[in-house]
């Protein structure tokens, strides 16, 4: 915490049962902080801000850490993380320096279940786009093109945006690469250099109704005319006579 963020005081009154707690918390940290601190450690700690400051084990997991270290030692398996060096992380207390040596491993952020939710979503109405406007007869592909004009002639699941929907992005390859879902897009940059969200979500609005009946049927030229019309904004659509 820096030095400008400590300079206001409060007064705070504790009852008895409440400062005893406080004295056993302190008593099982390593370096028996100061009340004050104590205090400050759990305020971060309920705001959500120690998990990003520093790593902390418990003595449970400290031992099943060494155990591990050993066992790798004994076995001499092979591997990014040092074992030697973890051990003397864990002896001296230096967790900071897990940090330090393996940046990537102790990742800051997570994603957010309704991102995780709207990319699956996302991905399964493309899904049946491709499949649907694939199984269309010439005809109905001419429809499409015209009707749902300018996106009508090449309906392609492009990604998302890669400056402003990289976390999207990041969850989609994901699910492709790594839980092979949506195998379908595998191999794509998925990077459409353009935002794509609003009109994803305008194109979701009327899928969704229709995902109802798609139990064991494509997608039929209507439905894709009707999905991609909402691909444009509606400032830009035609007005129809």
């Amino acid at each position: 915490m820096s030095a400008q963020a400590m300079t206001e005081r409060f007064e705070m009154r504790l009852g008895q049962s409440v400062l005893e707690e406080l004295d056993s918390w302190r008593a099982r940290q390593d370096d028996l902080p100061s009340r004050s601190e104590a205090v400050r450690r759990l305020v971060e700690a309920g705001l959500g801000k120690s998990a990003e400051r520093r790593i902390a084990l418990g003595n449970g997991e400290k031992l099943i850490v060494m155990m591990l270290c050993q066992l790798f030692n004994h076995l001499k398996v092979k591997s990014e993380i040092d074992p030697a060096f973890v051990e003397e992380v864990i002896y001296g207390g230096h967790y900071w320096a897990l940090d330090w040596k393996y940046p990537g491993l102790f990742a800051r952020y997570e994603d957010v279940d309704t991102v995780v939710s709207e990319v699956v979503d996302i991905l399964d109405m493309w899904r049946f786009l491709e499949r649907g406007f694939g199984a269309l007869s010439e005809t109905d592909t001419d429809r499409v093109a015209t009707e749902a004009e300018p996106f009508g002639k090449h309906v392609v699941f492009t990604g998302f945006d890669g400056n402003g929907e990289a976390e999207y992005i990041g969850v989609a390859r994901f699910l492709i690469e790594k839980l092979d879902r949506f195998t379908e897009f595998e191999g794509r940059e998925l990077n459409s250099h353009m935002p794509t969200l609003d009109a994803y979500r305008r194109m979701l609005s009327v899928f969704e109704p229709i995902r109802k009946n798609l139990i064991g049927r494509d997608l039929n030229a209507a439905e894709v005319i009707k999905i991609l019309q909402a691909w444009l904004h509606p400032s830009k659509r035609k007005a129809v006579p």
